[in-house]
């Protein structure tokens, strides 16, 4: 659900624009976008790229719309809202805080989070998001570049009314549709999904011993009904802070049902 909250302002200014005053619409949604921040801010949680770049962008999309012409903005509000959408999404891909993974890192355990294949699938998500967005925005700069009479009034005019609306929410849908079912299908079966952890041994274990450690450690993460297997150690140990005599061994396992 925490993703529709982050994309609660433009939903809001999708729907209000062209049907009420452009500034109304574009002040709409910069309230619900300073409110998201707020509510994360006050619920503890961090601050996600999304929410922190719709105050960004609606506050300059404010500016315009009082400092501009109405038909200036009849024909350029809509492209530069979805440039602005398509520059935070991309911004947070290349700062290596893909947004899509801002939103499903909540309420996921530690190995989740930190497993390759979780990371995969955000960053993959995320760039489908960055594409239909991408693709929405060149859809929209087509009318008033082409027409330059073309506005996102007009539903008469199939260049219009298709660029602006129709193929932006055509993609904007796709995107959404992939991200339900993408997901499922890139997920290996859970018996293949490496986890990581870390074991205290002391400095003069021998590799058996290790390997003992290792197993009963992961065993003891995996709990009742389950079994680490494929345990690997990794190559040296760091003694631990004012405990030269232990170290800390990194390791990974998979999990699979017990057997009887």
């Amino acid at each position: 659900m925490g993703i529709i909250f982050g994309f609660a302002p433009w939903l809001v200014y999708w729907v209000l624009v062209g049907n009420v005053p452009f500034h109304t619409a574009v002040l709409i949604a910069l309230g619900v976008s300073v409110a998201a921040v707020v509510a994360a801010r006050v619920s503890g949680s961090p601050g996600r790229t999304l929410e922190i770049g719709a105050v960004v962008v609606f506050a300059i999309l404010t500016v315009l719309t009082f400092t501009v012409s109405a038909s200036f903005m009849e024909q350029w509000l809509q492209p530069l809202s979805n440039a602005g959408i398509f520059a935070v999404a991309l911004v947070s891909a290349l700062i290596g805080r893909p947004f899509i993974r801002e939103f499903a890192v909540v309420g996921q355990p530690k190995e989740v989070v930190e497993n390759e294949t979780f990371r995969r699938i955000t960053s993959v998500l995320t760039w489908i998001w960055i594409a239909a967005f991408a693709g929405m925005t060149v859809s929209s700069v087509i009318p008033p570049i082409v027409d330059g009479d073309a506005t996102i009034l007009d539903t008469k005019t199939p260049l219009s009314f298709v660029c602006y609306w129709v193929v932006p929410f055509a993609l904007l849908g796709i995107a959404a549709l992939l991200t339900r079912i993408l997901p499922d299908r890139m997920v290996p079966p859970a018996e293949e999904i490496v986890r990581k952890t870390t074991f205290v041994a002391f400095a003069e274990a021998e590799i058996d011993q290790l390997i003992y450690l290792a197993t009963e450690h992961a065993n003891r993460e995996v709990g009742a009904g389950k079994e680490a297997y494929d345990i690997r150690i990794g190559s040296k140990g760091v003694p631990l802070v004012g405990d030269e005599t232990r170290e800390s061994w990194p390791s990974t396992y998979k999990v699979r049902e017990r057997k009887r």
